[in-house]
This record gives C-alpha cells, sequence and structure tokens, in this order.
C-alpha cells in the first residue's frame, strides 16, 4: 500500500512542452514514473519527450486513463490549470508553481471541494513513493523504499529528512512536501491521516515552519488518535515577529505562531520534537528502538603548515545539511577568526565568532549546498588548528592545508 501515488499511476503533465515541465517530467520518467502525456494548449496533437500532447485535460484524461496531474504552469494561470485538472475527472493534483495570487488561490481551492480530488501544493515540491513514482521536483536518488513518511511544508529540508533517515538503514514510504503558501490543498493534519491509515508506515516525520497554526491543529489530532510515533521539527526559530521568512506562510503574527510555541504544544501531545534538522534522522531510529549511529572518532590533530602558508580548513559536502563547527587554536590570544565563502549560504556569517566554551574555542554555524566549498581561516599561520564537525555526513569532510587565495 502506498499514499497518493504509486507505480500504477498514470500522469500528465500541465505546461509540459515549457523549459521546467520538459526537464521535470525527463526527470520524473527516468525514475519510473509512468507518465503518460501532457497538455500544452495550442500544441495538441504533437509529441514530446515521445508522449503525446493534448489540448486540454478532458481530451487528455479520456484519450489516457490518467489520474494524476502535475502542474508546471505559469502563477497567472495556474490556478485555472488546477481547475481544469479536477473538472476533468483527476484524482491527485500536484501544483509545484510558486506566486499564484491568494485571490486565485481561493476561488481554485474552493472549485474542487466535492470534486472528489486531492490538491498538492501550491509551491510544494511534489509528491514522491520511494521507489515506484515521483511526481514534484525532488532529487529521486535520496529516496529509498522504507517505513517513514514525510510531511513538510519545507521541499530542502524535505530532502535532508528523507536522506537522514535512509542512511539511518530506515527508508521512506512517501513524502508529502504540502507548501508553504498560505492557500494549500493538503494540509499537516490531512496528510498526517494518510500516514497514520496506512499499514506500512511505521512512523511520522512531520516538518512544519512559523505562522499559522496546521502544526498545532496536527499534533492535537495525533494526540487523541494516532498510535504511531511522529517526529516533529519545527523551522525559523530566530525569525522576528511579523517578517515574512522564504514561503509567503511564513510569518509570525500570533504568540502561538512562534517555532517555540508550536514546539511546546507538539511536546505536550506527545510528539518527538527536535530543535535543529541534523537530528531527525537519528531521533527517528532511537524512537523506532535502534540505537542511533554515533560521530566518528575525533581525528587527530594536523600537522603544522609549512613556513610562510596559511592553515585552512576545506570541506567538500555533495548534499544539503546544517553544520556546527568548532574550531580550537593553540593560542588563546588568536586575535580574528575569518571565513571565506565560496558559493556558500551562511546560517550567520561573522568577521568575529563569539567566543564559547573557553578562551581559545570558537563555533561557527553554516548551512552547505550541494557541491560547495568553503574555507576556514585563522590569521596567525604559526597557530595550529584543530576542529570538530558535527554533521550527518562526516564523511566527506577532509582537512586541508595550502595557501589562501585572499590576505586578511
Amino acid at each position: 500500500m502506498s499514499v497518493l501515488v504509486n507505480k500504477n499511476s498514470k500522469v500528465l503533465v500541465q505546461g509540459f512542452t515549457g523549459s521546467e515541465g520538459t526537464f521535470h517530467a525527463t526527470q520524473m520518467i527516468e525514475y519510473g514514473t509512468n507518465v503518460v502525456g501532457g497538455v500544452t494548449p495550442g500544441k495538441g496533437g504533437q509529441k514530446h519527450l515521445d508522449r503525446p500532447v493534448f489540448e486540454t485535460m478532458s481530451d487528455a484524461v479520456k484519450t489516457t486513463g490518467a489520474d494524476v496531474s502535475i502542474i508546471f504552469v505559469p502563477p497567472a494561470f495556474a490556478a485555472d490549470a488546477i481547475m481544469e485538472a479536477a473538472e476533468a475527472g483527476i484524482k491527485v493534483i500536484v501544483c509545484i508553481t510558486e506566486g499564484i495570487p491568494v485571490k486565485d488561490m481561493v476561488a481554485a481551492r474552493e472549485y474542487i471541494r466535492g470534486k472528489n480530488c486531492t490538491l498538492i501544493g501550491p509551491n510544494c515540491p511534489g509528491v514522491i513513493t520511494a521507489d515506484e513514482c515521483k511526481v514534484g521536483i525532488m532529487p529521486g536518488f535520496v529516496f529509498k523504499k522504507g517505513k517513514v513518511g514525510i510531511v513538510s511544508k519545507s521541499g530542502t529540508l524535505t530532502y535532508e529528512a528523507a536522506d537522514q533517515v535512509v542512511k539511518a538503514g530506515l527508508g521512506i514510504t512517501t513524502a508529502i512536501g504540502i507548501g508553504g503558501d498560505p492557500i494549500i490543498g493538503t494540509t499537516t493534519l490531512e496528510a498526517v491521516q494518510l500516514f497514520a491509515n496506512d499499514p506500512e508506515t511505521k512512523a511520522i516525520v512531520m516538518i512544519g515552519e512559523i505562522g499559522g497554526d496546521l502544526e498545532i491543529q496536527a499534533a492535537r489530532w495525533i494526540k487523541a488518535n494516532c498510535k504511531k510515533p511522529v517526529i516533529g521539527f519545527i523551522a525559523g526559530e530566530t525569525a522576528p515577529k511579523g517578517r515574512t521568512m522564504g514561503h509567503a506562510g511564513a510569518i509570525v503574527s500570533g504568540a502561538d505562531e512562534s517555532a517555540a510555541a508550536k514546539k511546546k504544544v507538539m511536546r505536550e501531545c506527545g510528539i518527538h520534537v527536535v530543535d535543529s534538522p541534523a537530528t531527525i534522522g537519528a531521533k527517528v531510529k532511537e524512537v523506532l528502538g535502534q540505537p542511533a549511529r554515533s560521530l566518528p572518532p575525533r581525528p587527530p590533530p594536523p600537522p603544522p603548515p609549512p613556513p610562510g602558508r596559511r592553515p585552512h580548513l576545506g570541506l567538500l559536502a555533495p548534499c544539503w545539511g546544517i553544520f556546527l563547527i568548532r574550531a580550537e587554536f593553540s593560542s588563546p590570544s588568536i586575535q580574528r577568526f575569518c571565513v571565506r565563502y565560496a558559493r556558500v549560504t551562511p546560517v550567520a556569517a561573522f568577521d568575529q565568532v563569539a567566543l564559547t566554551g573557553g578562551p581559545s574555542t570558537y563555533e561557527l554555524v553554516v548551512a552547505i549546498t550541494v557541491s560547495n566549498v568553503f574555507n576556514v581561516i585563522i590569521s596567525d599561520p604559526s597557530l595550529r588548528i584543530d576542529v570538530e564537525v558535527e554533521t550527518n555526513v562526516p564523511e566527506v569532510f577532509r582537512e586541508v592545508f595550502g595557501p589562501t587565495s585572499r590576505k586578511r
């Protein structure tokens, strides 16, 4: 059994011949998804990716028997695409489009009530049933078959959680990215209910964010009705009140919509809440009665660099994550702890990092995206550096000594 989509799903792509539709339809086909065709008005009767292109969703459904659609249509027309898919009889509609006007989505959601269909999104990564069917934009190689369901407002954190759960040896049943817009088709509660009723799903990961009360509604239902363990995380702990952070719906407008308030309610409802996304996989494994993997032993300090060369730590990360780097220096008199970035998105960037844990210990938190590199540089070439890295993928890190291209 699976949730929403499976190997038997017949998928249509709305906006099939556009650049986004073409790229992601290709990825879906390569994953093994049964893409039976697509719709692009004005191009009906053509072939694209060796599949038929239809003028309307009604014609496409009648010809192919499709029951799932994915929408790559510009924001101005995406709400109409949702309603057209529902009218044609599609059972699961996945809308990837970001930036749909709220007024349009209010009308679209009201229109599809009673149409016997499920809308995922908009502004979402889609749905994937591991090793069976991918209807979305997520990296398919991350998801492997298992027994943990994921429901998330965040696309990137969906991939991160799936990667950790898979590496913990548990795997994924289905992952649902519900989207981060103010008006979405499937709520956190509705997605959790799907997993609660799925016999293959043994645990649920619920990832939310600041703003709204979807997570609180789900938590209270879980306390009263769900017998499966739920692991929760809320993003946006440090977000200032009243400011939109990333998603249009991620804005704290009341005391109960902050990350701290949501986590408090979730804990009271028996959800296993983690404070860092880096510990989701370990917590799932712990809750399911399997010991979490420990970090590898701390490597010995590196030898001092040759004269005239500055020591730096090069980190190569082939995946997403947030990492804590704790650097201890051989001298407490260090004046500056500098960071040189190369295509790296910092969570916190400092020229002078606050001391923690002692006079010679510095901490920096950074977010690393795919295939990026950054260097941690110290200002005194005579000092030795001893670095501890906490990450769920420690094997990708290595210490490098060499000349730097920038003087500080």
